[in-house]
């Protein structure tokens, strides 16, 4: 299959993913979208393929979602028509960035992301699906309000509460003190050691990997995982329904970083400076 916005290829049993798009920061477009959840389907049924890596081209694995380019808002026009109104609204959100996220998480092998440089909003929703994690020491990562909310399962509920609350810029050596991330690596050895192990584990039964997996995901499951997701899309809706500038964070000058994204930035500095 011919894609426009990622790539996809099948090596030695392992399926690697990318996001293709390094120029505007792997920002997730719905053409992105549609494609990695065809990718994770087509990787999922073929039996040649055993785990799973996601990958960002370019300096950063994924700035977030597109919030309106004109290849973006011409596809929304033209392909992708969006109902108006609060029914539109919940529809679209369900479907792109809510179920989508749950079939990957879902997928029956192992998955791993391979993360560098900026993660933030949709990229950490995208990263936290998959099963595993690693991070190069240049990796940054920013919550928000995403509609498919896991922070409180990547991390402890507290410390979630402490971040989201500032609005802070978790780094890759917190995010690995905290459990977010898995393994971090000098950024220049990151795709070897994320296909090193997956080459690795690629040689284990299938069977027994799918087992395990759904005994952790099972597990998470009990906890209410998915009653916590549908809850959060639902809250996720009535924030934004209720903000007095729903333009905030995007409405900036041509250039210049969005609001929320340079104060979690400058919040981080900040701590960083105390830190010594």
């Amino acid at each position: 299959m011919a894609y426009k916005h990622i790539t996809y290829e099948v090596t030695d049993r392992v399926a690697r993913i990318t996001k293709n798009r390094p120029k505007l920061g792997n920002a997730q477009s719905t053409i992105m979208l549609e494609e990695l959840d065809d990718a994770f389907k087509e990787a999922g049924f073929d039996p040649e393929v055993r785990v799973i890596t996601l990958f960002g081209a370019g300096k950063n694995f994924c700035t977030g979602h597109d919030l309106g380019t004109p290849e973006e808002m011409e596809y929304r026009d033209t392909e992708y028509l969006i109902q108006e109104g609060v029914r539109g609204r919940f529809n679209h959100t369900r479907e792109q960035f809510v179920d989508k996220t749950l079939r990957w998480r879902e997928v029956q092998k192992p998955t791993i992301a391979a993360v560098q440089g900026y993660c933030i909003f949709g990229g950490w929703m995208v990263a936290s699906a998959m099963d595993l994690m690693f991070a190069a020491e240049d990796a940054m990562f920013l919550g928000g309000g995403f509609q498919y909310f896991s922070p409180p399962w990547d991390i402890h509920p507290r410390k979630v509460k402490e971040i989201l609350f500032e609005g802070r810029i978790i780094d890759a050596e917190e995010a690995l003190e905290y459990g977010l991330v898995n393994r971090v690596v000098p950024r220049e050895r990151l795709e070897e050691e994320v296909i090193d192990y997956a080459a690795e584990v690629a040689l284990n039964d299938p069977f027994q990997m799918r087992m395990t997996k759904a005994m952790v995901n099972g597990c998470q499951d009990a906890q209410g995982f998915h009653q916590h997701i549908n809850a959060a899309h639902a809250l996720f809706l009535l924030r934004s329904q209720g903000e007095k500038d729903p333009a905030y964070g995007l409405d900036f000058p041509a250039g210049k970083r969005r609001p929320m994204v340079q104060r979690a930035l400058e919040i981080y500095e900040k701590r960083k400076g105390s830190r010594g």
